[in-house]
């Protein structure tokens, strides 16, 4: 017979998952603010292999409209730059020979918006990963009345996992408004 704490354990787990995935993909949109999650993905030839640019420099943010690259060896700037500008963030590095600069601009009104919808969409697959979620625990407990369990317990279950559901939407919502607010932020 199917248990049903773990089962709603588990669509938690499985929601929870979702709305972290949500979180990390909106740390990568620029917004305007400089923010060291875009270069997570910038791989840099050191030595013969390609590693993360944070194993080669120290990556920090001086102020709101800029990313200061500070290599460990003076000697990876060019490598440094050469993998910023083959990635696909659009913007241009700058060096005085010590560190790499790179100055996020301001996007303008119509960029903010592409941004915004670009953010919802990704929003909108997460809540769509919720519902299957929501979806699939039901199935397993229809299959379970046949099995054994009494409606009652299922009907108690669907609508703790109904509960369960309701506050991962309100939370990528909450994700997605915070997200909005700092694009739309002039």
């Amino acid at each position: 017979m199917i248990d049903v704490k773990a089962t709603l354990k588990e669509s938690e787990e499985r929601m929870e998952m979702a709305a972290i995935y949500l979180d990390d993909q909106l740390s990568h949109v620029r917004a305007g603010r400089a923010n060291v999650a875009i270069l997570d993905g910038v791989k840099v030839n050191s030595y013969g292999s390609m590693v993360p640019l944070n194993q080669v420099a120290n990556v920090s943010t001086p102020d709101a409209r800029t990313i200061a690259i500070r290599p460990w060896d003076k000697k990876m700037i060019k490598d440094i730059e050469k993998a910023i500008m083959d990635s696909d963030i659009g913007i241009t590095p700058e060096n005085n020979g010590e560190i790499v600069r790179l100055g996020i601009p301001q996007p303008t009104e119509e960029r903010r918006k592409d941004l915004a919808k670009q953010c919802n969409k990704m929003g909108e697959k997460a809540k769509v990963e919720i519902r299957n979620v929501r979806a699939d625990i039901k199935d397993k407990l229809k299959k379970a009345i046949k099995d054994g369990l009494s409606e009652d317990n299922e009907k108690d279950a669907e609508a703790e996992l109904q509960k369960i559901h309701d506050k991962f939407i309100k939370k990528i919502d909450d994700l997605l408004a915070a997200k909005n607010k700092e694009i739309m932020t002039v």
